[in-house]
């Protein structure tokens, strides 16, 4: 940090910084600094691993300067939703604020204020913890469960191992001889720093790579030896094939299955056909995956007889109706061919938790605290609730899954939701933009139902635009916390590197003085940094809080690359798997004890609404997926012009679906169903498998006077529905395209 001294004189100075963004990765940084501006940024070029920033990274600067930056608190003067705000103090702001939330508490009760929260910058301290802190300590209100990004993951890894903490760190790769990258664009989206480096790393050392995705990544195209595609919501379907192949041929590894796992024989039931009549057969699969039946042999008979194997489990592939089957399906495999808990495997789970800091030598000081909620202590329990996976983000509590809050606001307790909701509080969280079906969720912030909206944003973004008044929240350079790291594991540093741009707080400074408005005397009783050296030194593993400070991050030093489940693979006896069972559950109970058909207890290919062979698609016959995009990190930084220079917002379709259409590369088109229409520029391309079509999530939602959308947003056209488990749907979605 620049002394104020330095700052007079003009010296450059340089601070070491990590950068977590919600991007897929967790990256370190020199931040160069003359003046108390930023300057320019370095990489990392510190001791091997280096965790090494993408393009997001190194535009934090344009993001931290950019001229629409909300600098002051504002209060909305126009309709909800038009735009039309004027500046007003901090104090008339907290004023307004905590008056609204008490009125509305007294009014209709804590339970009518609903809390709309998501990640942003992924820290320990500047997140949901603060604000749930504040908002239990004053009376608690209606939490929102279900994380977009891997809810059917979190659902599916808790039923099969008991926990979420699945992921061995990247550095494994290199111990693997075949690596399937099952959905994943690691090019694009990180999925831990640094795995692409890994991943060419392995690919120079001998491994076989194999890219299973319906389009022909950029990852597939640098390091995979062969693609296959395969048709969305479909991928279940598949792996249950490739099991068919491997137990007609007794490939699997049948002495890891009765030794470490339950319910095999039940699952094989399901596969072979004794339990429903249909052998799960290649050909079988072939029809509904549109994967080449031999394909799928030859990946199977290759997964099942090179060791050790990594099947890296994307999460996209969960982003479906009934996409906690592809995951179950995806560990299941792992274990038939014995490659869990022993290096250069995998469990087949997601790979995303890891940025949550879920490894066991990550061991973090004291965090704060966050009280039990009021509102949810007293709430029955959910038919599809298992226990959280992590004490500190109560991410899976709450009655209203988060693609359902439009329709709870609309609906309210007519509608069987535990409260008529008055007041949103929502932080993090670009809702209704990156929420499905935007229409519905415009709807409900357009109602009378809604009598209050606060938002504490940077920008103003399509959620900023709805509220009656908007709170200036500061960047991740100009305020403290602290993060884990992924994909190897480090405690890394977000320190004040400037001052804070205008009037904008952090996220501790906000909730403190609101506390103090709500006349809540204990909610806090340190500064930012303060806080953050007590998470630091509190760890076993930083006793140096100045040296930390300097370095920025803390790198883990282990002897050998990180396994999960390596303890229970080799002593059982001490060491269960923590479920039921103790053993990794191919058959769970308490998936049976739901008794719901589309949550069996093996895992099943399960159809998705909106397939190819819904009704349907006679009228919209294309499957549309929302990919993560390389210039964006979900809807942050889609307002930088440096990233804008990168690619076009634009749909990327098959050469034979434009063909049949009249469309050429660079046209704009409409993509429609029933939910809205975008227009959008048309990228024709082979590297995407006819009859699907993908627009990239995250783009500002920018209707026109005809409510067509110009930013290209493909959640105007996505259903507000989740799966039993809480799989979102966001590539499980049917479309027709027209030249516009």
């Amino acid at each position: 940090m620049p002394t104020e001294k330095d700052k007079a004189r003009g010296v450059e100075q340089v601070t070491c910084a990590t950068h977590s963004a919600h991007c897929g990765g967790t990256c370190l940084f020199k931040v160069h600094t003359r003046d108390g501006v930023i300057t320019r940024f370095e990489a990392d070029d510190g001791e091997e691993p280096q965790y090494r920033g993408c393009a997001r990274g190194f535009a934090q600067r344009q993001r931290i300067y950019a001229p629409d930056r909300i600098l002051h608190p504002l209060k909305r003067t126009g309709v909800r939703g038009e735009g039309k705000f004027k500046q007003i103090s901090w104090d008339e702001a907290l004023d307004t604020v905590s008056g609204e939330m008490t009125r509305v508490k007294e009014t209709y009760g804590p339970a009518s204020i609903i809390f709309k929260w998501s990640g942003g910058s992924l820290g320990w301290l500047q997140a949901t913890g603060a604000h749930l802190r504040l908002l239990n300590m004053a009376g608690g209100c209606s939490e929102v469960w279900g994380v977009h990004s891997f809810e059917g993951a979190v659902f599916s890894q808790i039923a099969t191992f008991g926990t979420v903490a699945t992921a061995n760190t990247r550095d494994d790769l290199l111990n693997s001889k075949l690596i399937i990258l099952w959905g994943i664009n690691s090019a694009h989206t990180i999925l831990h720093t640094p795995t692409p480096w890994y991943l060419v790393q392995a690919k120079e050392k001998g491994a076989r790579i194999i890219s299973v995705d319906p389009r022909y990544t950029p990852t597939a195209a640098i390091c995979a030896d062969e693609w296959l595609p395969v048709r969305p919501g479909t991928d279940a379907a598949l792996l249950v094939a490739m099991a068919y192949v491997m137990i007609r041929e007794d490939l699997q590894d049948q002495k890891f299955l009765d030794k470490y796992t339950y319910g095999f024989d039940r699952f094989k039931d399901y596969v072979l056909g004794k339990e429903d009549g249909v052998p799960k057969t290649p050909q079988w699969a072939e029809a509904i995956t549109g994967t080449p039946a031999a394909s799928i042999e030859k990946l199977a008979r290759e997964y099942a007889t090179t060791k050790p194997a990594t099947l890296l489990g994307g999460i996209g592939p969960g982003r479906t109706a009934n996409g906690e089957q592809y995951h179950r399906a995806a560990s299941t495999l792992a274990a038939m061919t014995g490659n869990i808990g022993i290096h250069g495997g995998d469990a087949g789970a997601s790979i995303w938790p890891g940025n949550h800091g879920i490894y066991p030598y990550l061991k973090p000081g004291p965090r704060m605290p966050i009280p039990p909620n009021p509102v949810e202590a007293g709430a029955p329990k959910r038919k599809n609730e298992f226990p959280s996976w992590n004490n500190y983000m109560t991410l899976r509590t709450g009655q209203i899954h988060q693609t359902k809050v439009a329709d709870a606001i609309l609906r309210g307790k007519a509608g069987g939701y535990p409260a008529d909701y008055k007041l949103m509080y929502v932080i993090n969280n670009n809702y209704p933009n990156q929420y499905p079906n935007i229409n519905r969720c415009v709807e409900a912030l357009k109602s009378d139902s809604l009598e209050f909206i606060v938002v504490m944003e940077q920008f103003m973004t399509s959620a900023a635009r709805f509220a009656d008044v908007v709170l200036p929240v500061n960047t991740c350079l100009e305020r403290y916390d602290i993060c884990p790291g992924p994909g190897l594991g480090f405690y890394g540093l977000m320190p004040r590197v400037v001052e804070s741009v205008g009037e904008s707080r952090s996220h501790l400074e906000i909730c403190s003085a609101l506390a103090e408005k709500l006349g809540i005397p204990d909610y806090n009783d340190k500064t930012d940094e303060e806080w953050c050296r007590q998470i630091a030194t509190g760890s076993p593993d930083i006793t140096d809080w100045e040296a930390f400070k300097k370095a920025g991050a803390h790198k883990i030093k282990l002897d050998e690359p990180f396994v999960a489940f390596k303890e229970q693979i080799e002593d059982p006896e001490h060491n269960l798997f923590p479920t039921p069972s103790g053993k990794i559950e191919i058959y769970c109970q308490r998936l049976a004890d739901m008794n719901d058909p589309l949550v069996p207890p093996v895992p099943k290919y399960v159809e998705t609404w909106e397939s190819r062979n819904d009704p349907l698609a006679q009228k919209y016959p294309l499957q549309l997926v929302t990919t993560h995009f390389w210039r964006r990190a979900h809807s942050q930084f889609d307002n930088i012009p440096w990233l804008r220079e990168l690619e076009p917002q634009q749909v990327y379709l098959n050469t034979k679906d434009a063909e049949s259409r009249g469309i050429k590369d660079g046209d704009t088109v409409k993509v429609f169903n029933d939910r809205g229409t975008i227009a959008i520029r048309a990228r024709v391309t082979p590297r995407i498998m006819p009859g699907v079509v993908d627009v990239p999530q995250g783009a500002w939602y920018d209707p026109d006077e005809n409510g067509v959308d110009r930013g290209g947003n493909p959640n105007v056209l996505t259903r507000d529905e989740h799966s039993p488990g809480g799989a979102y749907p966001t590539n499980t979605t049917l479309v027709q395209i027209e030249k516009a």
